[in-house]
């Protein structure tokens, strides 16, 4: 488990001011820092700028590589290419005119400022995301989230989602280590039959990976109960707010103020 845990736990242990820091207040300014971020106006580079050197900060006060941090951001762009259609859809003066079919597509620059502007918003916050779950263990996340009066059937599915992502993960494993061992492969040969044949295969392994992971599902979560499972996840952190998490809190919201009052002045 130790091993497969790296693959979906991004927590990077430290006792950096970061990491010490109550659940609730790191929570709550993540969601403040993506809020401020949507308000930005298109176009205002320098302000997205300095949003960006206020979590390489935060990157540095954790202790967390940069290289880290940036690659795994990289997740969000696919996501926001999708908006690439706004470069045709924004009125503006036209940067380039073509053809499809027998209509004339008109690249815009207020289109091409859009785009690029909702490109930095998703990256930027993805980034805060992605710092949020990196100093703070996952049990301490849904506490954060009960402390801030998040309905219980949202914490639950959260957390249950987690952890059978390890199961649905091992359970892969297993079937493809066993199907490994029945196949024979010549050296230096491709394996494998048609497209088909395939399709058929996969088919099976995902049929074979949903009733054995529903079956040790069950049996995980009659485990949890035998153990005290009450619908939450414990933890022996007490999470009290101490002097610390508050200015924390403030000064980060100040932070984010000044922002969107540099964004009327300019």
């Amino acid at each position: 488990m130790a091993m497969h845990a790296s693959i979906f736990d991004s927590y990077q242990a430290g006792s950096s001011l970061i990491h010490k820091l109550d659940p609730r207040v790191k929570i709550v300014i993540t969601i403040f820092f993506i809020l401020s971020n949507a308000l930005i106006p298109d176009g205002a580079w320098i302000i997205f700028g300095m949003t960006w050197l206020s979590l390489v900060l935060v990157d540095k006060l954790a202790g967390l590589q940069m290289s880290y941090l940036l690659k795994r951001s990289f997740i969000a762009l696919p996501f926001a290419i999708a908006a690439i259609t706004v470069i045709f859809n924004i009125p503006g003066n036209s940067l380039y005119s073509f053809q499809v079919g027998a209509r004339t597509l008109d690249i815009t620059d207020a289109g091409v400022i859009r785009f690029f502007s909702i490109l930095l918003r998703s990256w930027l916050s993805v980034q805060a995301a992605i710092l949020l779950i990196s100093t703070t263990r996952f049990p301490d996340l849904i506490h954060g989230f009960r402390h801030l009066k998040t309905p219980q059937a949202i914490v639950s599915i959260i957390a249950f989602m987690y952890r059978y992502l390890f199961v649905l993960n091992d359970e892969l494993i297993r079937i493809l280590r066993a199907r490994q061992a029945r196949s024979a492969k010549v050296p230096g040969q491709k394996s494998g039959g048609t497209l088909t044949w395939s399709a058929k295969v996969a088919g099976n392994i995902a049929g074979q990976l949903f009733l054995r992971s529903y079956e040790r599902s069950d049996r995980v979560y009659n485990a949890m109960l035998a153990r005290g499972y009450q619908g939450e996840l414990l933890t022996m952190n007490p999470h009290n707010m101490q002097s610390m998490d508050w200015n924390a809190l403030l000064l980060a919201v100040a932070w984010l103020l000044f922002l969107q009052f540099l964004t009327i002045l300019l």
